[in-house]
């Protein structure tokens, strides 16, 4: 990618406040951000898990797992279901979900993201609505209750952030994940509208940090800076995952524009560069310059182009596959790829990717230490994969 210069500048903003995020300092990580491996197309990697198909689902899109067992999986359209796993695809039971507040689903909208909030019967979703002024993103809460003889519902749905509402479809984000300590985290794209990313007083564009009830959560490093004061970091395009790891660091991947998809190291208070800086270029041909350009600005600890169109992050913990405890894993919807990435530290390197043959669309880890994948569509399928022999 050919790189330009620009006409003006952005202050970098270095405030930092006590969390389990880790913050490693300016000059280590500028360091650390210099060095970034930025990852070409690679071979796929042989299997060493075997899949089984769980379910079949209606262009799902997130899934979570049940304090009881069992997933709750949101379908594109504005779905949730249940699905209790059997021993075989025709044991599985897959039950509506009832009580899901109404979807906008054109285009890149839907009923997004579903995480628990831990220890709780507390579900968090993420939906697009239509309304004044246009389009966005909204953050919920609901208790999820699952009744034998009614079926599974949502009790009390509760909105606790909307976004500021634009025009158009696309870049949603909307993706969830609790910190160690208990505060939310939540992602708002900047809607294809590039500059939002870059303004302090939207949260387009941004990592948001927020109490349980959905409120700026205190100390948050921007707010004295002018920043809308639920803003923990900004300069992002279109955040499709978000997971802490063993050691408390937050990770987030983004799909980039025309090259240069992200994994990010998520740090208080940083910019992240979007549109200033990528490692792609617009849609249209006009030329982003690299990340290399601006150091002043955070670089993704690892990059893709040509792009695996990233979807879902989840980072492993179980023992089933013990050599790939600590490793990130993405789902690839272009690249129609599992992609596993070996996280050390604070750096971050392609380690395999394996061809799934179809769009893989949200990855998780089971109760029971296996990898679950969504395939992408309608039809798509909730598999498991578990390891050979």
């Amino acid at each position: 990618m050919r790189v330009a210069t620009i006409g003006f500048t952005l202050a970098l903003v270095l405030a930092a406040c006590g969390t389990a995020v880790s913050d490693l300092g300016t000059s280590e990580a500028r360091a650390a951000a210099a060095q970034a491996p930025i990852t070409g197309p690679q071979q796929f990697a042989a299997k060493d898990f075997v899949t089984t198909q769980v379910a079949r689902l209606d262009a799902p899109w997130a899934m979570t797992v049940t304090p009881r067992g069992g997933f709750v999986v949101t379908e594109k359209a504005g779905t949730m279901k249940y699905v209790m796993q059997g021993k075989t695809p025709a044991a599985t039971f897959v039950l509506p979900v009832a009580g899901v507040p109404k979807v906008d689903s054109a285009g890149q909208g839907g009923l997004m993201d579903v995480v628990f909030r831990p220890g709780t019967d507390m579900l968090y979703f993420s939906y697009s609505e239509a309304g004044a002024g246009g389009k966005g993103v909204v953050l919920a809460r609901a208790r999820f209750v699952q009744d034998a003889a009614t079926g599974p519902r949502l009790d009390g749905v509760e909105t606790l952030f909307r976004a500021p509402k634009v025009e158009g479809n696309g870049h949603y984000s909307g993706r969830i994940a609790f910190a160690p300590d208990g505060h939310l985290f939540f992602t708002v794209g900047e809607r294809q509208k590039f500059d939002p990313a870059q303004d302090p007083k939207l949260t387009l564009g941004k990592v948001l940090r927020l109490t349980a009830d959905g409120r700026p959560a205190p100390g948050n490093p921007l707010a004295a800076k002018g920043f809308d004061p639920a803003v923990w970091s900004y300069g992002h395009r279109n955040l499709l995952g978000i997971a802490f790891d063993a050691r408390g660091n937050l990770w987030e991947q983004e799909m980039g524009p025309k090259g240069g998809d992200e994994l990010n190291l998520i740090l208080p208070g940083r910019n992240y560069g979007y549109p200033i800086v990528s490692n792609g270029d617009h849609y249209d041909g006009r030329v982003i310059p690299d990340h290399p350009t601006r150091p002043d600005l955070e670089a993704p600890r690892a990059s893709w182009n040509p792009v695996i169109s990233p979807a879902g992050l989840m980072i492993y913990s179980g023992t089933l596959f013990p050599a790939w405890r600590g490793n990130a894993f993405i789902g690839g919807l272009s690249s129609k790829a599992l992609v596993r990435v070996a996280l050390n530290g604070t750096t971050a390197r392609e380690a395999a990717r394996y061809d799934m043959g179809a769009r893989i669309r949200e990855v998780e880890q089971g109760q029971d230490g296996a990898v679950y994948v969504l395939e992408d569509g309608s039809g798509g399928r909730l598999l498991r994969l578990t390891p050979k022999g």
